[in-house]
């Protein structure tokens, strides 16, 4: 059964930041793009970064120079480093992990960036 758990979710002031993770079971995560993605109240569910089996990370133009997307195959967990943090950035952010068209997500995990 593959399970995917994010953490590392809260409340921020702007300009503050905060790490996420998300561990995966029942799956051999190397080999499976891992993606972190967000859903503001009232708004589609977007994508913010993507990672490669091989490293390659791809970023929404709304995060680029602000966060880090990466990866530790031998944990079995993902990560997200957000720096700089907007109140735009509040949702919930949600890791997806996906291979040959099969895709598993996480529950998600409240990031608030608030004064």
């Amino acid at each position: 059964q593959v399970q995917l758990v994010e953490s590392g979710g809260g409340l921020v002031q702007p300009g503050g930041s905060l790490r996420l993770s998300c561990a995966a079971s029942g799956i051999i995560f190397s080999g499976y793009v891992m993606g972190w993605y967000r859903q503001a109240p009232g708004k589609q569910r977007e994508l913010v970064a993507t990672i490669t089996s091989g490293d390659n990370t791809n970023y929404a133009d709304s995060v680029k120079g602000r966060f880090t997307i990466s990866r530790d195959n031998a944990k079995n967990t993902g990560y997200l480093q957000m720096n700089n943090l907007k109140p735009e950035d509040t949702a919930v952010y949600y890791c997806k992990v996906g291979k040959w068209g099969m895709d598993y997500w996480g529950k998600g995990t409240l990031v608030t960036v608030s004064s």
